[in-house]
Parts: structure tokens; sequence; C-alpha cells
């Protein structure tokens, strides 16, 4: 019935993750339809929570530690169970992040409760949550539900719209003191390799693959991302080739990405890159190959050689932001 719903927020910084502003948004869609409760939490030290704090919570629960602002698995995991437990929560969203795949999973295994991972959508039939997601390497959707009394679903970042409505009144956080957490096993340093913006993360991400000859002509591509104030992103071909780092690889074994725009250059679309970017809301392909399978996907495509469209397409956007 989906009547008592966890949203188990990420935060960075002290602030909560635009993905799992996504989760909320769908939980509070559910409140909406079938009249559940919405119960957040996170954990952490210091969090920034004045753009929550009216949006028609039931609860808001901040899980209070120092030595939790990154993540540990064995503390997040069993305080995470013992509220699960305590609260008889009968629905649970995560965000398909790279910390929500690896916690969504341990919880949902404790709790003998059905996972779903990597939704891009959750609809109702009847009282059944009905969960579509991507197959076969992003070829083809799957409609799927879950029957154990505890449901557990992860929802692919930057699918669902952030739609945050207010119900006025402000709610108390609620700051529990964990006390010894178990860090038997914990994140100690999160090394971020430049002060880019992370493809997934992304709303705009201009992607390079081996069809731009030499790693020196990846400034175009950075160039276009700065322009646009996206994210540069790469293909496992140039990755493996070291031209790139694998922070910044989109596909099957790099990131899987759904921004607004998606622009390929030089890519000729393999199935393991499109299964990491063909949810993509628009995507634009540039490849001198009219055969490449990216354009297969695209919603635009340019056929001619990166490295002269590159610079005209810029100089034009350039004009147009002025």
């Amino acid at each position: 019935m989906a009547k008592n719903i966890l949203c188990f927020l990420e935060q960075k910084e002290g602030n909560i993750k635009k993905s799992s502003l996504e989760v909320l948004s769908e939980a509070l869609k559910i409140k909406a339809e079938k009249n559940s409760e919405v119960t957040a939490v996170v954990f952490g030290d210091s969090i920034n929570f004045e753009n929550i704090l009216s949006i028609g919570l039931k609860e808001l629960v901040h899980f209070k530690n120092k030595d939790l602002v990154l993540y540990s698995p064995s503390a997040y995991g069993k305080v995470l169970l013992d509220f699960i437990t305590e609260n008889k929560f009968d629905l649970i969203l995560f965000s398909n992040t790279a910390l929500g795949k690896d916690l969504a999973p341990k919880v949902s295994a404790k709790l003998n409760a059905g996972f779903l991972p990597d939704c891009i959508d959750l609809k109702f039939e009847g009282d059944d949550i009905i969960a579509v997601r991507p197959i076969y390497a992003g070829k083809a959707l799957m409609t799927a539900k879950v029957n154990s009394d505890i449901k557990m679903f992860s929802l692919r970042p930057n699918v669902f719209p952030v739609n945050l409505p207010s119900e006025g009144s402000s709610i108390n956080v609620k700051v529990v003191d964990v006390q010894n957490p178990d860090l038997s096993n914990k994140v100690v340093e999160f090394k971020q390799t430049s002060a880019k913006l992370d493809v997934a993360e992304a709303d705009i991400i201009v992607s390079g693959g081996r069809g731009l000859k030499d790693p020196s002509n990846f400034k175009l591509v950075e160039e276009l991302a700065e322009v646009l104030g996206g994210a540069v992103g790469a293909s496992r071909a140039v990755v493996d080739a070291g031209w790139r780092s694998h922070s910044e690889q989109v596909g099957q074994t790099g990131k899987t990405v759904s921004p607004s725009l998606y622009i390929a250059c030089g890519i000729s679309g393999a199935i393991q890159h499109l299964a990491g970017m063909s949810s993509s809301k628009y995507i634009v392909a540039i490849n001198k190959d009219k055969d490449a399978p990216i354009f297969n996907i695209a919603d635009y495509g340019i056929n001619g050689d990166v490295l002269e469209i590159l610079p005209v397409l810029i100089e034009e956007i350039k004009k147009i932001k002025k």
C-alpha cells in the first residue's frame, strides 16, 4: 500500500544531493496519490536542511556523528536497519548512486525485502507499485513489481524531476546522536581529481571518443562543456587509452547518466556506451561515419569531422550567449 515511506538522503559537504531531492520528490508524489506518510533520513555532521523543511514530511531525521560524514557501510547499515525495523516502513527509496548501489542491497537482504534497482519510472496499478527499469544494456525496458511486505527501489539520477511543493508549516529536524558507530569498514578519504562537475550529477554532458584522434583535441570538448555549463565525459576507448580519467567514463563499465542534453563527439556508439547514456533527454551526435550506431538513438545528428565542427559550434554558441 505504500502507507509509510522512507527516503534515504545523501549529503555532500553538508548539502543534500540533487539525486536525493529527486527521490524525495517522487516520494511526495506517491504521498499525494496514496495518502502516505513520508520520512527522510540523512547521515552526517552539519547539514543544510533549508530547502526541505516545509515540504510535508512526517519526520526528518538526522543521524549525527562527525565520523559519518563519509560513508560507512557497517555504521549506516546498522543504524538504518534498526530505524526501519522500529518504524515499520513498507516502502524504502534510495538514489541509484555509487552509495545507493552499495547500501540498498545490503539493507534489502537483511530485511528480506524485494529490491529493484536503477528504476526510471514508478507507477501504480491499484495498490501495486510497478517499476520500469532498463535491461540488456539499455536495449529494452522491463516492468516489474515487488511482492514482499517491504518494498525497496533505487531511482536512476537525473530522470525524476525535482518538485518539492511547500506545505507552509516548517517541521523540526529530529537529531539523533549516533554513539559509538560501527566503523569496521568506512570510506576514509574522498579524492576529487579536479573541481570539474561530475558527469553523474550534470544536466549537460559533452563526451569525447576516439574520433578526436589525439588526447590534445579534448580541449575542444572541454571548451564546449565550459560554454554550455556542463561536464566532460569520455568513452571507454579513450579512458583505456589513458587519455581521460575513469571518473569521466560514461557507459556500462563507467557511469550511467541521464542529463537533459548529451553531446557525443567522435563516439561511434558501442552498446556498452549506449547503456550508460541512452536515457538522456536529448542526444546530439557528431561523427564522420554516417552509419555509426550513435545516430540510431540521437535526436540530432551531425555527419562530419568532429575536429572541424566543434570549433564552429563553440563560436556560434558563444555568440548566442553574449
